[in-house]
């Protein structure tokens, strides 16, 4: 069973945390679509100055919304374009620290500064893409890059997103 704790100010410890509680959360749960939006969930609340967390799912040539917690946001997003339409294209972790220089950037959140954007691979190929965003620019670094890769690594090996994508 999931028990929310306080997360360490320490990037390192917050990581591990914040890992083994998404581990808890999707633990013997099969539908893809319920972890995700737990994960989201997860991540709003227990990270700082962040105004939209969630999901985009690869369908087609484009991006399709999933779980996600913030304003509405951009549902559909092509392959390639964007930060999330990018790192789904090129495979690769985006880490945007002004969006506004970002080439092509889709402001879904005007208030939005700064991004990271994760794929999900599976077996070589993108089945979407983890999206974090922040009211501020320069929000994350390179430690914010390593959990959250850390993170979707996790989910990548749990959860099934085949039965999300067609």
């Amino acid at each position: 069973m999931f028990e929310a704790v306080d997360m360490p100010e320490n990037k390192d410890d917050f990581y591990r945390l914040l890992v083994a509680q998404a581990d808890a959360l999707t633990s013997g749960e099969e539908d893809a679509l319920a972890c995700l939006a737990n994960v989201s969930s997860l991540l709003f609340t227990s990270m700082a100055k962040v105004n939209w967390t969630g999901f985009y799912i690869v369908r087609g040539e484009q991006l399709v919304l999933g779980p996600f917690m913030g304003n509405p946001a951009c549902v559909r997003i092509p392959l390639g374009r964007g930060v999330c339409g990018t790192a789904a294209a090129d495979a690769e972790t985006q880490l945007v620290d002004d969006v506004d220089a970002f080439p092509g950037h889709i402001a879904c959140d005007a208030a939005s500064r700064s991004e990271v954007v994760v794929p999900f691979i599976k077996v070589g190929k993108v089945l979407a893409v983890m999206d974090i965003d922040s009211p501020e620019a320069n929000r994350f670094d390179e430690q914010d890059k390593a959990g959250l890769e850390a993170l979707v690594r996790l989910l990548e090996e749990r959860l099934d997103l085949s039965q999300l994508v067609y």
